[in-house]
Formats: C-alpha cells, structure tokens, sequence
C-alpha cells in the first residue's frame, strides 16, 4: 500500500532558497554589527601604527635622506649632494676592510652559532632532572647586558687573564689576543656567539619539540642509526629554523656596535672595526652624519639583499612550510 505524505506549501518555502537569475550574484546581507569593524580595527591599531611611524619609519626615512646629504651635525643647512656619499663608498679602503671584517665575523657568528645552538638544542631535548635549570643557565647571558660582558670577557682574554692561565698551566705559549688583528676578531665572533647562545637554544627547542614523533618511529623501525636520522630527518626539518637563525646572526654581525665598542674599540689596526662601528666612527666622532647614515643603509642593503638570494636558493615554499 502507497502512503501519501502531503507538504504544506509553507513549509516548502520555509526549506528552499530562491535560486538567483543566471548572470546575477546573489547579495549577501552583512549583520549589523559587521558595519563598523573596520572603523573599530583601524581605532585599536592606530596606537600600534603610530609607534612604528615614529619609532621605525620615520627613522629610516629620515637617515635616507641624511645619506643624501653632507649634514655635519651642527650646521642648520643640509647640503645636498646626492649620491655622493655612496660613490665615495666603493672608493673608500676603510669602509671596504669594514666590509670585508663584517662579512667574516657574521660568516663565523652563522656557522658557530647554528652548530652549537642546535647541538645543545638537542642535548637539552631530552627528560631529565634540572631540564629547566640547564635551559635558564644557557639562556642567561641573552639577558645580560652587552658592555657588562664584553668586561667580563676582556679580563678573560687579557695577556694575565684565565686564558692565558690555563696555556701556562699546560706549559702552552700565551696568546696576545687582543694585540693582534685575527685573534681580536676570533675573540670578537666567540663573544657574539656566547651572548645569542641562548636565543638559539630556545629557537631549536621549539622547533625540535613541534617535529612529528611518527617519523622517526617508522625511520627506527626502519633500521635508521640516530646519526641517519639526525642527517635526513632532523637537519631538513628544522631548515626554516635554521634560516631565522641565520638571518638573526646576520642581523646581529651587521648591526654590532656594543660588543665591539666595550671588547676591543674596533682594533687592532682596524681589525675589529665592524660597519656598525665604522658608522658611530664616522657620524659621532668625526662628526660626517651623512656619510656614516650612508654606512648605514649600505648595511642594511646587503643584509637585505643576502637574506632575499638565500630564501631565493632554498626556495619559499620551503621556508614557508
């Protein structure tokens, strides 16, 4: 037997969405209270936009502008002179050592850094006792002020300091580090890199604890020795990681100023004089701001440049992954 199962018309427009003519969208009507988000986004960041207007735009605009000029720091008139101070740039042999310094001490400040933050990262990765005891010991010099440890690291490195000491006690020659200019920049790359040592643990340890533990159960399961899957699963894994380090240390060897103002005065011979220190050299000893702001952002050009042809090379996806 056939049951009949009657609908109301009512109901049936109650359940059924008007189908629009072809060619023609449908018009979405917005509640209410979505009318003004905009306006209420742009009110809550206006505080935010202003800070980095005053703090970082304008900043950089304005040293742009002063690279532009012959401005001596006293004068009331800037005089313009274009390009000058870029093309007195390539010809200048100290701002190419400063070059040739700086790209040396970041290239030892990458390379040690990435090695010994992950090597500890992985040492601290693991469940034992006093697990954040280590982690606060490693991250404490991060937080310790720069010239307080360049002090500290001067005693230590000086010809009667404790690394001196210690080659006597094992009847090896004393090293005069900071009379010559390579022992000055070694002194200088292990510094940077015991100060940022922390920073890089912590980057590492997030990174490390956020891989997914299947992996390697099927890589063990598969007869892979722990240096196999260091090698093929770890390193290629943690390469974005890698890359913010990198660009981090980067940073860091362009920009130094402090370390090397306190541990070494940008000597021997010019041995240490990073382009952060040939710019406060140039604009606040010899009074040329406009020169030293040129410094400046022909810094901040190859940092730029260099972090954009290694994204480039290791692709973007891949770090964006």
């Amino acid at each position: 037997m056939t049951q009949l199962i009657t609908v109301s018309e009512a109901e049936v427009a109650a359940t059924t969405e008007p189908v629009a003519a072809p060619g023609k969208r449908r018009r979405r009507v917005r509640p209410e209270h979505r009318r003004g988000d905009g306006v209420v986004a742009l009110l809550m960041l206006l505080p935010a936009l202003l800070i980095v207007g005053v703090f970082v735009i304008y900043p950089i605009v304005g040293t742009g502008y002063l690279s532009l000029t012959s401005w001596d720091g006293y004068s009331e008139v800037k005089e313009w002179i274009g390009l000058g101070n870029y093309t007195k740039l390539v010809q200048d042999p100290e701002f190419l050592n400063s070059l040739w310094i700086t790209i040396l001490y970041g290239l030892g400040v990458c390379v040690l850094g990435v090695v010994s933050g992950l090597g500890l990262a992985l040492l601290l990765n693991g469940s034992y006792r006093g697990r954040g005891i280590y982690r606060a010991i490693f991250f404490l010099p991060v937080v310790t002020s720069s010239i307080a440890a360049a002090t500290v690291w001067r005693f230590v490195f000086d010809d009667s300091g404790i690394v001196n000491r210690v080659l006597e006690f094992v009847h090896l020659p004393t090293v005069n580090w900071f009379g010559d200019p390579q022992l000055a920049l070694v002194s200088l790359t292990l510094l940077t890199v015991w100060k940022s040592l922390g920073l890089n643990v912590i980057l590492y340890l997030t990174a490390l604890q956020t891989l997914p533990a299947a992996l390697y159960e099927a890589a063990a399961i598969d007869g892979a020795t722990r240096w196999q899957q260091l090698r093929k699963l770890t390193v290629p894994l943690l390469a974005p990681m890698t890359f913010f380090v990198v660009v981090e240390g980067l940073i860091t060897s362009f920009q130094s100023f402090d370390l090397v103002y306190a541990l070494t005065g940008g000597g021997p011979l010019g041995g240490t004089e990073t382009l952060g220190f040939l710019t406060y050299r140039e604009a606040f000893r010899m009074s040329h701001f406009g020169y030293g702001a040129a410094v400046a952002y022909a810094a901040f050009a190859l940092v730029l440049g260099i972090t954009l042809i290694q994204w480039r090379i290791g692709g973007r996806e891949k770090w964006a992954s």
